[in-house]
């Protein structure tokens, strides 16, 4: 089972807003270097919404075979079309992920039982583990916890990215899910507190900046650790605020830029941090020890 710290990791850009992959494959060896336990690419901070198919696939491939093994790679493969969540799935499988990250439909505002048939035939068509994504504040779609456990007696998915930020839906969960099934925080403010209650790890935004913290964190709460746990959390929750205070990634992505990973590449819609927000996010970064 996948657990720990896992990094939804930005998709680092030129300034005229092509891929800078040689940027990307450092992005990773810092990540791998700091213990984070798994990279996934090209999920919502991976501004997935805005990369072509071709540019989607080059990722992957980019991330999977820089990584050569040594965490796992999780490739977001989710869409509102299911023919196109099994293509991308497919070829996320055939590039050699590890597991496979899968939204609820965006937009389409499906039924359960529409989302139930969706991730099902996704799991059918392709024989690669996958995890649901849901994430109802950015797709107007929510998958209940019903759903999701019943999707959860197919073998081949094997866990969800709570992004509710509900730690009473994500405790209902552990407390009914199948032995096996993991339960990811997709909620970095509440992330420590699923942990704590018996969830297996995070998919991350803050990992992004202090991959190392938020690896120790988790091992930390995974462990019974709770004062030590709760010590690093109380340095990260400047930046578990701070870094949603415009829609993610661009409050990421700005201070990445800081600490001169990546250069200032953000697609539109998305534009880059409003300067009402640098110092808020500068106070944070210092508050988790970043200079």
């Amino acid at each position: 089972m996948l657990q720990g710290s896992m990094v939804a990791i930005a998709t680092p850009m030129f300034d005229d807003g092509s891929l800078d992959l040689d940027a990307l494959r450092k992005l990773i060896d810092f990540h791998v270097d700091a213990g984070s336990d798994g990279i996934v690419i090209v999920g919502t901070s991976g501004e997935s919404p805005t990369v072509t198919f071709d540019e989607h696939y080059q990722l992957i491939k980019t991330a999977v075979d820089h990584v050569n093994g040594r965490v796992p790679v999780v490739a977001g493969t989710g869409a509102n079309s299911t023919r196109e969540a099994i293509e991308l799935t497919e070829q996320a499988k055939k590039f050699g992920a590890d597991a496979c990250l899968l939204v609820t439909p965006y937009y389409n505002k499906p039924t359960q039982t529409g989302l139930y048939e969706h991730f099902a035939a996704v799991a059918k068509a392709v024989d690669i583990p996958q995890i649901l994504y849901n994430v109802p504040g950015r797709t107007g779609c929510d998958l209940s916890n019903d759903t999701a456990l019943r999707l959860a007696e197919i073998d081949n998915i094997v866990g969800i990215k709570d992004a509710t930020g509900s730690v009473e839906r994500g405790t209902d969960l552990i407390i009914r899910a199948p032995e096996g099934f993991g339960i990811y925080s997709g909620d970095d403010a509440t992330g420590l507190a699923l942990m704590l209650l018996g969830g297996h790890g995070v998919i991350s935004v803050t990992a992004n900046v202090v991959p190392k913290l938020m690896h120790e964190m988790c091992v930390a709460a995974r462990s019974g650790q709770v004062a030590e746990a709760c010590r690093i959390n109380a340095k990260l929750f400047g930046l578990h605020q701070q870094l949603f205070v415009e829609p993610n990634p661009v409050p990421v992505k700005w201070v990445l830029r800081e600490m001169g990973l990546i250069q200032s590449g953000i697609r539109l819609p998305l534009v880059a941090c409003s300067e009402q927000h640098h110092n808020g996010l500068r106070a944070a970064m210092k508050a988790a020890g970043v200079n």
